[in-house]
């Protein structure tokens, strides 16, 4: 068993997606070629996104746009504890600062917690606020209803990280068209994924749009050989985008396929872990399907058991970005962030692709609850 199977997805896109990477090979564009194009133009309007800017992996969607921003180090921006390195690793690139802030039980960025860190750092007068970063994590959106009026009173920008919530939506606003850009991810395991590394920026602002098209590519002007600021190398391969765009044309059924097996898992684990919550005016991209055991020693004992019985199971993530080597000079020392840090311990991810079959499903389930 797979914890991603994407081969099973290649028997069934493979003849077109083949037809597509021989295209590229033929007309030798290899990097920003035609299929970059009909890429942007497709996933804007896959999302009601006025633009889209694809670039070469998720990490550079999120750079992209901080860089526009001209962050200083005295910019604080917040971003949840709990979610991988590169939400946090970007602002601090783009040279801002970043604040963390604690989550709720749906694993995103708690709102309450958002307004009182923001309080703090004005308090503390060190820092000034600048700027939020959202995650979808594990396919659900994060909560904008209230999210996005903190950002407004405090005038503060947004910058939705879709990387794993990609396809999903909040009451059928795509994931990847809140707040004012978004940046989503290509990487191979994600809901929307290439063969290697890729990305991409959402955005409705004309002039944020322009600057990030220039520091797509080392910061160029009306000529390529004028640089009117500093950017980096963030064009994607086209042959990433052929790909990209087989998938594509599968997505949406693939979406549906996810919510099946989320479906099959929660009904069959509900009574014996915490499972993800699943309402009407969610509708996740189950990038993960991700439970909760009672504690670290349960939720590390069913890993090992998994493993040996061959069932692949993934902890996302262990050590929560407050706790990192590279941040601890920050001083937010243990229990600052209590909701991160206690999910860290206790949650586990199971096999989560379209692909997946109700037997395999009951076979997941029948050993977690043996276990």
């Amino acid at each position: 068993m797979e914890f991603v199977d994407l081969g099973r997805q290649y028997e069934k896109i493979g003849a077109d997606l083949e037809q597509r990477v021989l295209k590229v090979l033929h007309d030798r564009h290899f990097i920003m070629g035609d299929e970059i194009r009909e890429l942007e133009e497709k996933l804007a309007e896959f999302t009601g996104r006025k633009y889209c800017l694809c670039c070469g992996s998720g990490t550079e969607a999120l750079q992209i746009p901080l860089m526009a921003y001209e962050l200083t180090k005295e910019d604080a921006v917040f971003v949840p504890a709990f979610t991988f390195f590169a939400s946090a690793e970007s602002i601090s690139i783009a040279g801002g600062t970043p604040v963390f802030v604690d989550i709720d039980r749906n694993f995103n960025m708690d709102p309450d917690d958002l307004a009182k860190r923001i309080g703090e750092v004005m308090a503390e007068g060190r820092l000034r606020p600048r700027g939020i970063v959202t995650v979808d994590l594990f396919g659900r959106s994060a909560d904008y209803d209230r999210i996005l009026p903190i950002a407004e009173k405090y005038g503060l920008f947004v910058l939705e990280d879709a990387a794993q919530g990609f396809g999903g939506s909040l009451r059928g606003a795509r994931n990847g068209s809140f707040g004012d850009v978004s940046a989503t991810s290509f990487f191979p395991a994600k809901p929307l994924g290439c063969y290697g590394d890729g990305g991409a920026v959402f955005t409705d602002d004309d002039r944020l749009y322009e600057i990030m098209h220039s520091i797509r590519v080392h910061g160029q002007g009306s000529d390529k050989y004028d640089n009117v600021r500093l950017g980096i190398n963030g064009r994607m391969d086209t042959i990433q985008a052929a790909v990209v765009l087989s998938k594509l044309q599968v997505f949406e059924e693939e979406l549906e396929a996810r919510q099946r097996v989320a479906g099959w898992y929660s009904r069959r684990l509900e009574k014996k872990y915490g499972t993800p919550a699943i309402d009407a005016d969610h509708y996740s991209a189950w990038a993960q399907y991700t439970v909760l055991a009672k504690d670290r020693e349960e939720r590390d004992g069913i890993v090992s058991g998994m493993k040996r019985q061959g069932i692949p199971v993934m902890v996302y993530y262990p050590i929560p970005l407050h706790w990192q080597t590279v941040y601890r000079s920050m001083g937010y020392g243990t229990e600052s962030l209590p909701v991160c840090e206690e999910i860290c311990g206790r949650c586990f991810s199971l096999p989560m692709h379209p692909y997946l079959t109700e037997e395999e499903a009951d076979k997941v389930c029948k050993a977690l609850i043996e276990l």
